[in-house]
């Protein structure tokens, strides 16, 4: 069964669902009234229990024993599992729910067991991260950011030959609407030669596709680029909340610290790669000049179905502004086909010196910008680094981020011809430092 071939669900609210028809089927980990994290996967406005399912006895064969790798509340021994588990359970769902189910009645018999609604569950992370890795394959980020540090020199050289990254830190990574502690940290005040010691006064976002790792690899072994896609289990939206300021003066000359590691936002719903199959697209062709990518990371199928057509958008809202009742304020509206680099591409070269990668281990893209105003995926881009402030429907304005202010994520895939499904939101509050 495909998405074309089963259009509508039993299930009403998952008709026309913004984020959760049918076709998309997302798993993620969720508790209920104090209960132990179960396993589920979303559908419309509902959490299908898949814990409660295995007892009914909905569930045999391949789908039964990908059910079975998902219980204890994480999701790791179900991504080791890899692609023919996760389809025989995604053929599975597809006819319990599909209209004109014969299976309808027994489901719709145990209520809210089997299909509590989402709004009174609790999301946990869907998997144990051991390791999380922090790509930078946005471009337009990459040179936007540059341009602000090194204008005669925005992009350097070794850009656009490696898919850059950096080891990120996986103990603080949480679920959406975890609030966000202000950080503090050493900065260097405009003018001064010493560093002073304090909370963080340039608090930012950065808009990014979360990749999780499906089966992993041999220590000393390698993924080759033609088989990277089969080794990624699925995706979320990231928010690598970032301290400009802290950032700034620890950066060189090993990068990224302690003004990135305070926390990690993501969404909870782990949408996979074959909910994603329809809105592949060819991986856009690099600019005239530009060089080829070596050997070990150019795959002509991936070239030609590695990039995915996913629009991203950060929303803005500030106490007063819903003290007001005013709408969020869009601050970007991008997509991930500004990805320089593919999925598969990062995998081959993360592995490629025989690190090893393991079943629920979590990438981030990196920041994900557009070309054109209106796209930026960060503040430091959008206000230039503070120097143009944007104006609020409340009459505040922002250079960077202040208490109260909560930052919005949401993700949409569309396509004539079929469904459109999307990621949930990834939310976090800005709280004052301690």
């Amino acid at each position: 069964m495909t998405q074309t071939s089963i259009t509508r669900s039993w299930v009403a609210s998952a008709n026309g669902h913004a984020d959760f028809p049918l076709q998309n089927l997302p798993l993620g980990v969720f508790s209920i009234d104090g209960s132990l994290p179960h396993s589920g996967v979303a559908i419309g406005e509902h959490i299908f229990d898949l814990h409660a399912a295995l007892d009914a006895g909905l569930f045999e064969g391949v789908a039964k024993a990908a059910v079975e790798a998902t219980l204890g509340g994480q999701l790791n021994a179900f991504f080791e599992l890899g692609r023919e588990a996760r389809v025989a359970l995604r053929e599975r769902l597809l006819e319990l729910f599909a209209e004109g189910s014969s299976l309808r009645g027994k489901i719709e018999a145990q209520g809210t067991k089997l299909l509590p609604l989402a709004a009174d569950c609790t999301m946990h992370l869907p998997a144990k991260i051991n390791d999380y890795t922090d790509f930078y394959v946005g471009i337009e980020h990459a040179q936007n950011v540059g341009k602000l540090f090194r204008p005669d020199n925005p992009l350097l050289p070794n850009y656009k030959y490696v898919p850059i990254g950096y080891h990120g830190r996986a103990s603080t990574i949480r679920p959406s609407g975890t609030d966000v502690r202000r950080p503090k940290g050493q900065t260097l005040p405009a003018g001064q030669s010493e560093p002073v010691f304090g909370p963080c006064a340039r608090l930012d976002y950065e808009l990014e596709l979360g990749i999780w790792i499906g089966q992993g690899n041999d220590m000393g072994d390698s993924i080759a680029i033609g088989d990277a896609a089969d080794h990624i289990a699925g995706f979320c939206l990231l928010n690598d909340w970032s301290a400009r300021d802290i950032q700034a003066w620890e950066y060189q000359p090993l990068g990224p610290f302690l003004s990135k590691s305070f926390i990690t936002s993501i969404s909870p719903w782990v949408v996979t790669a074959e909910a994603l199959e329809p809105f592949r697209r060819a991986q856009p062709a690099r600019p005239q000049g530009d060089p080829q990518p070596l050997p070990y990371l150019l795959d002509k199928r991936d070239q030609a179905a590695g990039g995915f057509d996913i629009e991203l958008e950060v929303l803005l809202t500030t106490e007063a502004m819903r003290e007001q009742h005013l709408p969020a304020h869009r601050l970007t509206l991008s997509n991930t086909q500004h990805m320089y680099w593919t999925v598969a591409q990062m995998v081959a070269h993360h592995s490629v010196n025989g690190c090893q990668l393991q079943a629920g281990d979590l990438f981030g893209s990196g920041t994900l910008s557009g070309p054109e105003n209106g796209q930026f995926g960060s503040l430091l881009e959008i206000t230039e680094g503070g120097k143009k402030p944007i104006e609020l429907a409340s009459g505040e304005v922002r250079k960077f981020l202040e208490d109260g202010d909560e930052i919005i994520l949401r993700g949409r895939c569309r396509r004539e011809g079929f469904a459109s499904i999307g990621f949930g939101e990834c939310r976090g509050k800005v709280l004052a430092a301690r």
